[in-house]
């Protein structure tokens, strides 16, 4: 089996693919002083290192890149696939320096053009909000990185300090009623129509109307709200992953 795993600055999510089949699936807090030794104790825990025939690696944390692959010697003794430079995606990067671009990003514009055609815009609400965009040629053509909505309402409470935090849930009204109401309600609706402006102007660049794909930790928070979001995808990086590494295999 496959064990594909996004590595974010906030979040790290995993999944298990028996060939195209999800066979099971986990989110965990990322942990930047991780030791090898302690991501294998974690994942021993979740699954059966026996079971992994390979691993395949998105991270936006370099310092955990050496403990991932003493984990796939040690622990899985799996081979390791790093997407970065070198690798094959399949996907043309229309980019100035294509090293900039985080695996994250690219694992998601394969996905999305692979399920969903080209064009296409990906927005992924992570520790930042990516928006990633696939030309109507199928290329990858760059896209748009904002503060993340945790980010930005951390920020928010640092500065402010007679508000309090919020759960991260949608309001019962457009106008808050309490403070904790026009939080939530600024958070949703604020974010939503960052995203409904940015891919109106993405769609009007392109001159196509590329549908709109949302994924990542707070996807199911914004998209119900949002006007040009199309679907949420949960697992739209992992199935990146899962496609370049066949295309690599």
């Amino acid at each position: 089996m496959l064990l594909a795993v996004d590595v974010g600055n906030t979040q790290t999510a995993l999944a298990l693919y028996a060939g195209e089949k999800l066979a099971d699936h986990w989110r965990l807090a990322t942990e930047h002083s991780s030791t090898a030794d302690e991501l294998g104790v974690l994942l021993g825990g979740l699954l059966d290192f026996d079971d992994v025939d390979g691993i395949c690696l998105s991270s936006t944390v370099p310092v955990l890149l050496r403990e991932w692959g003493t984990l796939a010697t040690k622990w899985a003794h799996a081979p390791l696939l790093v997407v970065g430079p070198g690798v094959k995606t399949g996907l043309p990067i229309r980019y100035d320096d294509p090293r900039e671009v985080g695996p994250d990003r690219i694992a998601n514009s394969v996905a999305a053009k692979e399920r969903y055609g080209a064009p296409v815009i990906v927005v992924d609400f992570g520790t930042s909000t990516n928006f990633d965009v696939v030309s109507v040629d199928g290329d990858y053509v760059g896209g748009v990185i904002a503060p993340g909505i945790e980010i930005s309402m951390d920020a928010l409470f640092a500065r402010a300090a007679r508000l309090v935090k919020v759960d991260y849930a949608a309001p019962s009204s457009v106008i808050g009623k309490t403070t904790v109401g026009g939080l939530q309600s600024g958070l949703v609706y604020g974010f939503a129509g960052q995203v409904d402006g940015i891919v109106a102007r993405i769609r009007k660049e392109l001159g196509a109307e590329a549908r709109a794909i949302a994924t990542g930790g707070l996807a199911d928070l914004v998209a119900p709200h949002s006007l040009t979001i199309e679907l949420v995808d949960a697992f739209l990086t992992l199935e990146g992953l899962r496609l370049i590494w066949e295309l690599n295999a």
